[in-house]
C-alpha cells in the first residue's frame, strides 16, 4: 500500500490491499476503497462512497458529493461503483438525493475528463461516457452504450445497450438499444452496426434488428403498431425481445 503523507483519510474509511493514494487526496466518512485501486493526486471521495477493486481515479475527480438538487431530502445516501472502472480528470459522480438511495455504476466503465454522473443514475457495464457529457438525475445507461462529448441527457432518460449518442446532442427522450442517435433535437440515424460487430452480435441477429428498425422508424406505423407487427412477424431472439421490452417500459417515450 502506498499512501502519500499529505492524504487525508477519515478514520471510518475502509482501505483495501495494494491501494495507491496520491498527494492531497481526501477520503471521507464511511468510504470503502477496494483492493488494487489507484487514486491520483487531489482526488476527493466524499462520505458513503463505495469503490470496487482495481479502479483508477485520475487527479481532480470528485466522487460522492451531495446531489445538485434543490429538493435533496438529506440523510444517508450512497455512490456505489463497481470494479475495473477508469475515472479520468475532474469527472464527478453525485450521491442520491434521498435517504437510502444510491447512484450506481457497474464494472469496466470509462468516464472521461469532466464527465458528470448526476444523482440516482444507473450506469451498467462497459459503457463510455466521454468528456463534458452530462447525465442529469435518474438517467439510466445500459451496458456497452457510448455517450459522446458534450452530450446533455435530460432527467429520467434511458439509453439502451450498445446505443451510441453523437457529440453535442441533446437527449430528452429514451434511446433504443443498438441505434445511432445524434443532433439537437435528437434524431435516430440508423443501427449501430459497427458497435454490434465489435461486440460479437452475429449477422443474422443484426438482420432481424434491421427489419425491426425499419418497422419502427421507416414505416407509417406508430410505435405501438410497430411493436405488434414485430412481435407477430419476426423471430423472438433475445436482442429483439430486449428492444421490445425497452419500448414498453419507456416512461418518456422513445426518440424517433
Amino acid at each position: 500500500m502506498e499512501i502519500h503523507p499529505t492524504a487525508v483519510i477519515h478514520p471510518t474509511a475502509e482501505i483495501g490491499h495494494e491501494v495507491s493514494i496520491g498527494p492531497y487526496t481526501v477520503i471521507g466518512e464511511g468510504v470503502t476503497i477496494g483492493n488494487g485501486c489507484q487514486l491520483g493526486p487531489q482526488v476527493t471521495i466524499e462520505k458513503w462512497t463505495e469503490l470496487g477493486p482495481n479502479c483508477q481515479v485520475a487527479p481532480g475527480a470528485v466522487l460522492g458529493c451531495p446531489a445538485q438538487d434543490l429538493k435533496v431530502e438529506g440523510g444517508k445516501s450512497f455512490v456505489r461503483i463497481g470494479a475495473n472502472n477508469l475515472i479520468r480528470e475532474f469527472a464527478t459522480v453525485h450521491r442520491s438525493n434521498h435517504e437510502g438511495g444510491a447512484t450506481v455504476i457497474g464494472d469496466d466503465n470509462f468516464l472521461m475528463a469532466y464527465a458528470h454522473v448526476g444523482h440516482d443514475c444507473e450506469i451498467g457495464n462497459n459503457t463510455v461516457i466521454t468528456s463534458f457529457a452530462g447525465l442529469s438525475g435518474h438517467v439510466k445507461v445500459e451496458d456497452k452504450a457510448f455517450v459522446s462529448g458534450l452530450v446533455a441527457v435530460h432527467q429520467f432518460v434511458s439509453i439502451g445497450t450498445m446505443a451510441m449518442i453523437g457529440g453535442g446532442s441533446r437527449v430528452v427522450k429514451d434511446v433504443l438499444p443498438y441505434v445511432l442517435a445524434e443532433g439537437n433535437p435528437l434524431r435516430i440515424r440508423g443501427l449501430n452496426s459497427v458497435g454490434m460487430q465489435r461486440n460479437g452480435v452475429p449477422p443474422e441477429t443484426r438482420e432481424i434488428l434491421k427489419k425491426a428498425y425499419k418497422l419502427i422508424f421507416r414505416s407509417e406505423l406508430n410505435t405501438s403498431q410497430a411493436v405488434q407487427a414485430i412481435e407477430s412477424s419476426l423471430e423472438p431472439i433475445p436482442e429483439l425481445e430486449r428492444m421490445m421490452t425497452f419500448i414498453k417500459n419507456s416512461s418518456r417515450g422513445i426518440s424517433k
